[in-house]
């Protein structure tokens, strides 16, 4: 009889054990329950999607006040600031852009200058001039970059 009431004792602590980890569980849902409610209640609701513009509206905005509203690309293209070395060419001047970098192996900063065929449509830039140029799709054999702004006249 021994073994009978051992075998009732531990169903019993088995069945004991495993209601203690059935009401854990209902409690640890319940906080879980308890703790989105309140998150739910602390956030706005969703606002609806735009609606997508129409072909006024994308008139009226700029790609430069708005890069990422919907349907547009943000502007990848790089941007240089340098100087005109010359304009002897028509709607094309010649800019030198001065690159500042570290040398990789001794770590000294090194002036790298680069010369950029770019194209000046109203023939505006002069030699001196400091100006800003923006890459561009290809235009001619050298031509990549085309005059944004004239940033500063030469003297």
């Amino acid at each position: 009889m021994a073994d009978g009431t051992e075998n009732t004792e531990q169903t019993t602590a088995e069945s004991d054990a495993a209601d203690a980890a059935k009401a854990a569980a209902a409690d640890a849902e319940q906080a879980l329950e308890a703790v989105q409610a309140e998150a739910a209640a602390e956030l706005p609701a969703e606002e609806p999607p735009p609606a997508p513009p129409t072909a006024a509206a994308t008139a009226a905005t700029t790609p430069a006040a708005e890069p990422e509203a919907a349907g547009t690309r943000p502007n990848r293209r790089k941007v240089r600031e340098g100087i005109v070395v010359s304009d002897a060419m028509s709607s094309t001047v010649v800019v030198a852009v001065v690159e500042r970098v570290r040398h990789p192996r001794y770590g000294k900063t090194v002036q790298r200058t680069k010369k950029l065929y770019v194209h000046d449509a109203e023939d505006t830039a002069k030699v001196g001039d400091r100006v800003r140029v923006q890459e561009t799709r290809p235009l001619s054999k050298l031509k990549r970059w085309r005059l944004t702004e004239v940033v500063e006249r030469a003297r």
